[in-house]
Order: structure tokens, then C-alpha cells, then sequence
């Protein structure tokens, strides 16, 4: 009996003891929770080729190093180039590309062909509805995110064709719908846009800064097949405002705003009070920027711009991607700088221990979210 007693004074004793280590224990900072909670993971999405440009294999976390604004970065999240890949591939089917379109869908299987059987994608395309009785152009996400090829041949077949192009406002589409939800684990830094199209936006209610600053944060990296549609656009710009191709007022409006914003210079919104040669000047400006915002994309995210004069040129360019997104990394960290104010962050991938001319090419930056 004693020997219980004993026991149970130890036992109750031992309570006491860890209840006062745990009262004396210092209370977790609310603030250090908040950090873990809000911390955000940036994805890196990179190649790395060898001096004869060929992309190098069987890459090591150890190979890589991490600075945002020059400070080193602990990796936290690395996947190899076997690992699957989600892609939204947008079919621009507006303006001379209309009399295409069985080139386009040829071109569009032989890239969802080129690629690896876990790899997920989802088709964007144009079409012409109606708004208020009136034909509108607008984007249409014909499939979710999938690896199902007959669905996605099924989805090639509806692709059509639209009197505009709502590019600017398709970019934001493919953000919040097809890239909605975060990713599942082995698609973390491992996600594209592979878009065809000459980039020249006509409709939108968006614009471009828009959908740049919604993809530079989800870190989607982006492929651009940029189609050569100028000469033909601006040979059917010229003569009879009657029967020309015409700017829409959205692309004139567009126009003075980026390139004469403050300029005290009479703005003609009329098309047929355009002379030839300031038709011809206003589409090369247009044509400069689109060509401008596509390579910044591209290369900010790691991506890649593929021009093309010709849409017979396409299914080699869409290959090419294929196998880019085939061969690509994909790294991971929660940078050191927790601060959330809204500034870029610029982002440098170093190698280690690889052969001289090795090179890498990577998402180039970031901006913080604002808390």
C-alpha cells in the first residue's frame, strides 16, 4: 500500500514539475504564426543547357544556388525535369489567322503529341458571341486542366474562329480560371502558358500591365509563338476606309495613350479620317508594343518568345516548346525578406560544379504581395 501511495505522489510530483516548466516556457509569438502562415512559396521555373545549347540532365538540388536582390536563398522545394507540367495553351484564331485554322489545330495536336503523358493542359481559344444584340469577340476555355488526349483532340475540334481578339483579356482568363486553384504538389513551379498569336489586342476591356502582374506573381512561365500577321494586316490596311481592315477604337484609343499620353495633338477616334500614312504608322507602333510586351513576359518568367513568319511554321515552334517544358527544373524558397510591400524582388539562379559554359535561364523576379 505504501508502495502506491509512493507511486502516485511521484507520478502526481512529475505533473507538477512539467506543468511549471510548461508555465515557465515562453508563449509561441503570435507574429512568428502569422509568418508561417503567410510566407509565400516562390516557384523558379529554369533550363539549363551546356555551351552547344542543348539542355543538360539529371541535375542535383546541390548544382543550384538562389539570391533575391542579391541575398542567398535556402531551397526549399526542387523537382527534376521528369516531373509533369500544366500548361494553357491559347489559340489565337482572329484577323488573317481565321483562313487557318485547320493549320492551327494540326499545329496545336502536334504540341499536346510532343508532350510527356502526365502533363496536363487546358484549351483557350477565341470566339465571336454577343453582347446587347451586337457580335463581340471573346475567350472561351474550352477544357479544364487535363491529361486526357482524346478530351483534348475533342476540344481542338471546337475551336473556331472570332472578329476580334481579346488577347489582353484572355491572358487574365487563363490566371483566374484555368489557374485558379494552387497547384497540387508535383505541379508546384511547373506551370506555362504557350500562347499563338501575333499579340496585337483589339477588344479587350483589360490591358496588358494587368495580366503581366497577375502571371509574374502566380510564376507561370510563358511561351509565345509569335505569328507574322503585319504585312498582311497592314496590306489590306490602306486605300477605302469603305473596305480596309480597320483599327477598332480600342486599338486607336490604345495608341495615343502609349505613345502620345501628354502630347497636345489632336486624337482622330474616326478610321477613315486616317491617312495611309498614319494608318501605317499606327500599326507599327502597335505591332512594337505587342512584340515588346511578349518578350518581356517572356523573359521575366524564364519563358521564351518563337517567331514565325508563316503559320505553316507553327508545328515546328510548338515542338521546340514541347521540348523546353520537357527539360525544365523547377526550384522553390521562402525568401528571407518578409516584409509584404508590393516591390519587385529580382531573382538570380547561380550554377555549381558544372562544366564552363553551362548556362541558366530562369524567371527573373517577383512582386511581394501587399499585406
Amino acid at each position: 500500500m505504501a508502495r502506491k501511495i509512493l507511486l502516485v505522489l511521484c507520478m502526481l510530483s512529475f505533473g507538477i514539475v512539467n506543468a511549471t516548466i510548461a508555465q515557465d516556457k515562453p508563449p509561441q509569438k503570435a507574429e512568428d504564426e502569422v509568418i508561417r502562415v503567410d510566407t509565400e512559396l516562390i516557384d523558379i521555373p529554369l533550363v539549363v543547357t551546356d555551351r552547344a545549347g542543348k539542355p543538360v540532365l539529371n541535375l542535383k538540388q546541390k548544382n543550384f544556388l538562389v539570391y533575391e536582390d542579391d541575398k542567398s536563398q535556402s531551397i526549399s522545394d526542387f523537382a527534376a525535369v521528369n516531373a509533369p507540367f500544366e500548361v494553357a495553351l491559347l489559340l489565337d484564331t482572329s484577323g488573317s489567322t481565321r483562313s487557318e485554322i485547320d493549320l492551327i489545330r494540326r499545329a496545336a495536336q502536334t504540341f499536346i503529341d510532343s508532350l510527356r503523358p502526365g502533363d496536363r493542359v487546358s484549351i483557350v481559344a477565341f470566339k465571336t458571341g454577343t453582347d446587347g444584340g451586337r457580335s463581340v469577340a471573346v475567350s472561351e476555355v474550352l477544357n479544364p486542366l487535363t491529361d486526357n488526349r482524346s478530351l483534348l483532340k475533342t476540344a481542338l475540334e471546337k475551336v473556331g474562329t472570332s472578329n476580334g481578339t481579346p488577347y489582353y483579356d484572355s491572358l487574365l482568363k487563363i490566371a483566374e480560371t484555368v489557374f485558379a486553384e494552387p497547384p497540387k504538389d508535383e505541379f508546384r513551379g511547373r506551370r506555362a502558358l504557350v500562347a499563338l498569336t501575333d499579340g496585337v489586342d483589339s477588344t479587350s476591356a483589360s490591358d496588358f500591365d494587368e495580366a503581366r502582374e497577375v502571371f509574374e506573381k502566380a510564376g507561370v512561365v510563358c511561351y509565345f509563338i509569335k505569328v507574322d500577321t503585319q504585312p498582311f494586316f497592314e496590306e489590306n490596311l490602306l486605300g477605302d476606309c469603305e473596305s480596309a481592315i480597320r483599327f477598332s477604337q480600342a486599338q486607336i484609343r490604345r495608341y495615343y495613350r502609349k505613345f502620345y499620353p501628354n502630347a497636345n495633338i489632336e486624337k482622330v477616334t474616326n478610321f477613315c479620317q486616317l491617312g495611309d500614312f498614319e494608318r501605317l504608322a499606327i500599326s507599327k507602333k502597335l505591332y512594337d508594343l505587342a512584340a515588346s510586351e511578349m518578350s518581356s513576359l517572356a523573359k521575366v518568367s524564364g519563358g521564351r518568345v518563337f517567331p514565325v513568319g508563316e503559320l505553316s511554321e507553327a508545328r515546328n515552334a510548338f515542338k521546340s516548346v514541347a521540348d523546353e517544358i520537357g527539360t525544365k527544373y523547377s526550384l522553390g524558397y521562402y525568401s528571407s525578406n518578409e516584409k509584404r510591400d508590393g516591390t519587385f524582388r529580382r531573382i538570380r539562379v547561380e550554377l555549381k560544379d558544372l562544366p564552363p559554359g553551362t548556362q541558366v535561364r530562369a524567371r527573373e523576379g517577383y512582386t511581394a504581395r501587399v499585406r
